[in-house]
């Protein structure tokens, strides 16, 4: 295979998908079904224009036959008046009226059978037509039902573009909190072993004031173990006043 019938059918293939992709199966339906009507359309129109010419012939035949039986008349009358020259004139025009009027109804009788077959061609393309309208609504809804069902499963099972880009944007979310989460515990956990500074109690390095900090904290520490052992010397007191007293050596 040459290089360009190589180009060629990669330009096909990929074309051919993009169409298939762009394709909407109902929008086809509907154009399809518009051509149809269109061309029952022209039947409609033939049909009639034949009957409109059948009618048309009708009419010619009509008035040659009228003016026939006149000439007829008034070849009678000239046979009766004795004038046989004006009774064969008549008579030899009434001939020539009836060689049209023969023609006239071969065409009004090919006329008529044209008209019968593209009435039934119509009868049958109309059944056509409404057939294929009632199977078109019956794919169309289908295919909307299966297209709806379709984006609920994904947006239930979560693998549509719009719900997979929620998704993503929730994960990133998640991360981002565990990170800050993670961030501040790390913080705390420095500033309670002092090895970062609380930038709002203290100077940043003061181990002065740590080291007062600290002490103050132990001298409360003292000061309440005193008074604990104080609240306990008069209760040892009390308890060696009512008992006896104790021995001499």
């Amino acid at each position: 295979m040459g290089i360009w019938q190589r180009t060629t059918m990669i330009f096909k293939s990929k074309a051919n998908k993009a169409l298939d992709k762009a394709e909407d199966p109902r929008e086809t339906l509907d154009y399809s079904y518009q051509r149809q009507v269109e061309l029952l359309s022209k039947v409609r129109r033939g049909v009639a224009d034949v009957a409109t010419s059948r009618k048309r012939v009708e009419l010619q035949i009509s008035q040659l036959e009228q003016q026939s039986a006149k000439l007829q008349e008034q070849a009678q009358k000239a046979i009766t008046m004795e004038r046989e020259d004006l009774a064969r004139e008549a008579l030899t025009r009434r001939s020539g009226l009836t060689s049209q009027i023969n023609d006239l109804r071969t065409q009004h009788a090919q006329l008529q059978a044209e008209e019968e077959k593209l009435t039934l061609a119509q009868q049958r393309l109309q059944a056509k037509v409404e057939a294929f309208r009632t199977r078109k609504e019956t794919i169309k809804a289908t295919y909307t039902a299966a297209e709806a069902q379709t984006r609920i499963n994904e947006a239930m099972s979560g693998i549509g573009d719009e719900m997979g880009d929620v998704g993503a944007a929730i994960q990133r979310a998640e991360d981002k909190t565990a990170q800050m989460q993670a961030r501040a515990g790390a913080i705390d956990e420095l500033l309670a072993s002092g090895a970062l500074d609380d930038v709002t109690s203290a100077t940043p390095g003061d181990d002065i004031a740590r080291e007062l900090d600290a002490l103050s904290s132990q001298a409360d520490v003292e000061a309440e173990l005193a008074a604990l052992k104080a609240t306990q010397a008069p209760q040892a007191i009390e308890g060696t006043e009512g008992g006896e007293e104790p021995k001499q050596p």
